[in-house]
């Protein structure tokens, strides 16, 4: 399945976050978000992130210190339909 990488390795929170945030605005429903990050605290940066906003967390690990996170952006957002 297609996915868009977003790579803010060296980065430190809350970045990771934020930008993963703002790039699944640009997304449509369903596509996926891969994130690339070496901040540790990004696992519960996006565990609660995911939790919070409701974007699914598909799956995450961890190899050689960089965590993958793989995002789906939610079916329906609030947000823009406001906008």
């Amino acid at each position: 399945m297609n996915e868009t990488l977003l790579d803010v390795k060296g980065m430190n929170c809350p970045l990771p976050v934020l930008k993963a945030n703002r790039a699944l605005r640009a997304m449509a429903a369903g596509q996926r978000l891969r994130v690339l990050a070496t901040d540790r605290a990004a696992v519960g940066d996006f565990h609660a992130f995911c939790r919070e906003t409701g974007h699914p967390l598909l799956a995450w690990s961890e190899e050689a210190g960089v965590f993958s996170f793989v995002i789906r952006r939610r079916a329906d957002d609030p947000e823009q339909k406001a906008g």
